[in-house]
């Protein structure tokens, strides 16, 4: 057994962060499946798992540092050590770099979020939208199977073809047995690796898919697709896809409960006597009647045209809140003629300046 901080090239006061990357690094560096043709490849990546499994525990490492090799047991065991102690499963070579590059470990079960926008109208009336995104699935040349198409398999070298690791003669840390992560309990690998996956089974590639909005969804809402997420093992189902939904500001309206609220301007004569106007609503036009003496502020009620309710049936109201145009142009003609007007409803020709000369006098009294 070589001295462990040799063979993953940290110094005995390193870090765990340091120890940590070191073995990601060399691991990557080493794997079988990156070095086919290389014989010795195995022996490398058996004799890292080792190094790292020794100086990543606290209390292994300490013994380690105090007694050596001696420590774990006969001189020798540890050539014993790497027919068993391989692949953990913290680091799965170049499968645990691929799940990482998507923020995912090998333990993770593979649930995926995105945001998806919509429109107003698309959240207020219900659609149908597809979302194209980026997740780890079955290899498109291999279907899954780690091996190129047409290529024989292999008993697995690192368990033997028993595909479960038993635990090494003279170590006393570890006990029972566990599947093997090389060829995830199977006994066989491909003899010869996809060169498209490199012999995991899985690659990140793009994918679509439709999402079924309801009717009346609000902004923050998610929508769940099951089995739309990233896939972790080949011979584990996907995860399931959390779609959060992003509901965009719209010009003119604005949604209250399930009403949606909108303003219109009107003109002195329409609010005066009153008539009807065209409003713009979710389902296009439609036209609304102004009661005479329509004062600014007042709201219009058109029942039904809001957003289809999520627990009953019905939709919410429109509400058209109205204000009130004031010409600012005037011809000589009009402004005599609106002169006239106020005279005959009696009206002070400037009732807000009246109306503030009344109170400071009833202050002052």
């Amino acid at each position: 057994m070589r001295d462990p901080y040799v063979v993953l090239g940290v110094d005995r006061r390193a870090t765990d962060s340091e120890i940590k990357g070191a073995f990601r690094r060399l691991a990557a560096q080493h794997h079988p499946d990156k070095n086919p043709g290389d014989p010795q490849a195995d022996a490398r990546f058996k004799e890292l798992n080792l190094a790292y499994q020794l100086l990543s525990d606290p209390d292994k490492r300490a013994t380690f540092d105090r007694y050596g090799a001696a420590a774990f047991g006969a001189p020798g065991a540890g050539e014993r050590w790497g027919a068993g102690l391989v692949d953990f499963g913290a680091f799965e070579g170049v499968l645990g770099d691929l799940l990482e590059a998507f923020g995912m470990r090998t333990t993770d079960r593979g649930h995926l979020r995105r945001r998806l926008k919509l429109t107003f109208e698309e959240a207020a009336l219900g659609c149908k939208k597809e979302l194209e995104y980026e997740r780890v699935d079955l290899c498109e040349r291999c279907h899954g199977q780690g091996g190129e198409p047409g290529s024989a398999e292999q008993s697995c070298p690192v368990c033997r073809g028993r595909g479960r690791q038993a635990p090494p003669s003279g170590l006393f840390f570890w006990s029972g047995e566990r599947s093997c992560t090389h060829c995830r309990g199977t006994g066989r690998v491909p003899a010869i690796p996809c060169g498209a996956c490199k012999g995991n089974g899985l690659t990140g590639r793009s994918h679509r898919v439709t999402v079924d909005i309801p009717a009346g969804i609000e902004s923050g809402a998610s929508r769940v697709v099951e089995h739309a997420g990233h896939r972790v093992r080949p011979d584990r189902a996907s995860g399931n896809l959390d779609v959060v939904v992003e509901v965009a500001p719209h010009a003119y309206f604005r949604r209250v409960g399930d009403d949606v609220h909108s303003s219109l301007a009107i003109s002195f004569t329409q609010a005066t006597l009153g008539g009807e106007i065209e409003v713009s609503t979710l389902d296009g036009t439609s036209r609304v009647r102004v009661p005479p003496a329509t004062q600014p502020g007042s709201l219009l009620r058109l029942r039904g045209k809001g957003i289809p309710h999520r627990l009953r049936a019905g939709r919410g109201d429109h509400l058209v809140e109205v204000t009130v145009e004031i010409p600012v142009r005037l011809s000589p003609r009009a402004q005599e003629l609106i002169e006239q007007l106020g005279q005959e409803l009696g009206e002070e020709v400037h009732p807000q300046e009246r109306s503030l000369f009344d109170r400071l006098k009833s202050w002052l009294e």
